[in-house]
């Protein structure tokens, strides 16, 4: 059994009360648009960590991170990217390596909107955590936690933090 915390859109801002939110996860894991290696750098220095590059992330981390992520955890088979789209909308990057071998958790983030939901055609579960950075169009910013445990998904959790404060 794993317990997971997964951001997305930090666009280089972090806010320290993650670090209380993600006290009891085992891992972090943030789908891109990180915005610095200092964010980086924090998250890694608290939990160990499995990030992808976003579209404003910069030559550093983009070194240091993939555009894509697919590995199995805790039974699960996991696809994270950035631009990824959801379920009947998914992004032309990733669309023929979820149809052809669909995993069963896909996680992306971009859009700035949190979005959970089922794929039910090609059986999978789609998590975009939102926004947890200050820049962009959101007014809440946003994350996940969850376990993953012996090939389930389960106890996810949305965390919310109003943009201002």
């Amino acid at each position: 059994m794993k317990k997971i915390g997964l951001l997305s859109d930090t666009h280089a801002y972090f806010d320290p009360r993650f670090l209380s939110v993600f006290s009891e996860v085992d891992e972090i894991w943030h789908a891109g648009d990180i915005g610095s290696d200092d964010v980086l750098d924090q998250l890694e220095a608290f939990k160990p960590v499995r990030a992808v590059w976003g579209n404003i992330d910069g030559a550093s981390l983009r070194r240091r991170l993939r555009e894509k992520l697919r590995f199995t955890c805790e039974g699960v088979d996991i696809l994270m990217c950035h631009i990824g789209g959801y379920p009947g909308k998914y992004d032309a990057r990733v669309k023929a390596d979820i149809y052809a071998h669909p995993p069963k958790l896909f996680i992306c983030g971009h859009s700035h909107i949190l979005k959970v939901m089922n794929d039910k055609t090609l059986g999978l579960l789609h998590i975009n955590p939102g926004a947890a950075g200050k820049y962009g169009f959101h007014t809440v910013r946003t994350a996940v936690r969850f376990v993953l445990d012996n090939g389930n998904i389960r106890d996810l959790e949305v965390i919310e933090f109003a943009i201002k404060s």
